[in-house]
């Protein structure tokens, strides 16, 4: 079993913006959720992370509902990294990936060894050991990313949330973080804009559009042509690699023929990778 979603709405603000998702994604696997700006990806990850109850619909751990499960029960399973992870305090980076122990501590509080190892795995991980004792304000945009994946990390969870992680990164770091995630020994789920990271590092991709679910599937069967002009409103090419069968999206000017404000309605009742 793992975290998922069963047909989940959300309003907000008294707006619509989760509409009858589910999601199931197969352990192990990376999985991008993609649409256009308010296109319900960041709500849904709050669903998922449980710091949000969906109106109808269920989010499930290990089978047991989200619900009813205690914010420290969730939180040494289900770990968040967001857009605007930052702090104003003063600290090094050891300190940082620390926080990512509380949900294991006893109510006396203290680190134990098992804290200590676990925060060394986590930022051996990321390729940030060097920089442990460095002050947080002296790192990289690319290296506090890394550092909040380390504190994720040092949660040990089984689930990784991710909501637009490559925001503001150079394209170096952006493809050094998404391969980070990819190779973890974790569910990833991760909101995305950019079609050709997704396709390169994701098993499998759910476009959004309006709350729903639009599509979903491996990236060289769901981001064709067609479906990027109904999503996005814009002209595409798709290429694939025959060697990697992986593909490439290359975005032409111009509003397609055709292209709707609506885009494909449909719902999914959720997507896993074959095999």
């Amino acid at each position: 079993m793992t975290l998922q979603a069963d047909r989940v709405s959300w309003r907000r603000g008294g707006t619509l913006v989760v509409d009858g998702v589910s999601v199931q994604p197969v352990p192990g696997s990376t999985v991008a959720l993609l649409g256009p700006n308010g296109s319900g990806k960041s709500s849904l990850l709050r669903l998922l992370q449980g710091a949000a109850r969906p109106d109808s619909g269920t989010v499930t751990l290990d089978g047991a509902d989200l619900s009813g499960m205690r914010r420290r029960e969730i939180a040494r399973a289900v770990a968040t990294v967001t857009q605007h992870a930052e702090t104003d305090a003063d600290i090094i980076v050891r300190e940082v990936v620390r926080l990512g122990r509380t949900p294991h501590r006893s109510l006396l509080g203290g680190d134990t060894a098992q804290d200590e190892r676990a925060i060394d795995r986590a930022l051996e991980h990321v390729g940030l050991t060097e920089k442990a004792r460095h002050r947080w304000h002296t790192l990289s945009g690319g290296e506090r990313q890394r550092a909040h994946i380390a504190r994720a990390l040092a949660q040990e969870p089984r689930e990784l949330l991710l909501d637009e992680p490559t925001n503001h990164l150079d394209i170096r770091h952006q493809l050094e973080l998404l391969a980070l995630v990819a190779e973890l020994p974790v569910t990833a789920i991760i909101a995305l804009h950019d079609l050709n990271l997704a396709a390169m590092f994701c098993d499998v991709v759910l476009v959004l559009q309006q709350g729903r679910v639009v599509a979903g599937g491996r990236p060289e069967e769901v981001l064709t042509p067609s479906l990027i002009a109904d999503v996005y409103g814009v002209r595409a090419h798709v290429a694939r690699d025959h060697v990697s069968g992986r593909i490439s999206v290359a975005f032409q000017p111009g509003t397609p023929s055709g292209a709707t404000s609506r885009g494909v309605v449909s719902s999914l009742p959720g997507v896993r990778l074959p095999g």
